[in-house]
């Protein structure tokens, strides 16, 4: 009875202090617990309800001494209405063709992440990812994880060329979009907006609630564009209250 309770009760490790990537000058901390067993999903989803994000088996939340800027955000799915400049994303990307796959990382796919991330987030944190550490990212999950492709219609109709992913876990009460990622060349398609979108509609069509975003920070310019995402939930310590 003792090892069955203590293998549900995770551990929460603190990590030691590092630059924070978000806001200049301040020191970033997370606390983690790695996903492991049977009951990595059901803690993965109770975590995620609680802030936290997943990377591979290890689900993080920040810890900053004086600072709670990091706001977890989920969109409400079900109530969400795309408005004008919305639909004209959607409609200018009508053409794509979208599929589910397991998440097995394949050649494809790494070597459009490599040409997103040498022309978008060149000298980040992820700008020395090589393939190893790419199959790692995508592969070790312990919960319900699938990849989102989008590619072209080819001549023929069927499936052409890969120009965005999406690295999504499967929650009870919605969708949480780990990591997307897309060909930089085709920014009149507004890509990061369309697959925001195209998650919203596959939550609906599953008739759940939401859609989870990670983090939002006030003053940050690299998460500006989640609040146009409404209506949206922040995690308060009051709970989930509208933003």
């Amino acid at each position: 009875m003792t090892d069955q309770h203590n293998a549900r009760v995770p551990q929460f490790f603190l990590t030691p202090g590092g630059p924070c990537p978000y806001l200049p000058g301040r020191v970033e901390r997370k606390v983690f617990a790695r996903l492991s067993g049977t009951y990595a999903q059901p803690l993965s989803e109770a975590l995620t309800h609680s802030g936290f994000r997943r990377s591979q088996a290890i689900a993080y939340r920040p810890a900053c001494e004086g600072c709670n800027a990091c706001v977890s955000v989920r969109i409400l799915a079900d109530a969400f209405e795309p408005s004008r400049n919305f639909r004209r994303v959607l409609q200018r990307n009508d053409d794509l063709i979208r599929s589910e796959v397991v998440p097995e990382a394949t050649r494809e796919q790494f070597a459009l992440l490599r040409t997103y991330l040498d022309a978008r987030h060149a000298g980040g944190g992820m700008s020395d990812m090589g393939l190893f550490d790419y199959v790692a990212m995508v592969e070790e999950t312990p919960v319900d994880t699938q990849i989102v492709e989008y590619r072209r219609a080819g001549a023929d109709g069927r499936p052409g060329a890969l120009i965005a992913c999406a690295l999504t876990d499967v929650l009870r009460d919605g969708v949480s979009m780990v990591y997307s990622f897309f060909h930089p060349g085709e920014d009149a398609r507004s890509l990061g907006t369309y697959m925001i979108l195209d998650h919203i509609g596959d939550a609906k069509s599953r008739n759940m609630p939401h859609v989870y975003l990670g983090y939002w920070v006030e003053g940050s310019d690299k998460m500006a564009y989640k609040t146009r995402f409404r209506p949206m939930e922040a995690l308060t310590r009051d709970g989930w209250q509208q933003l």
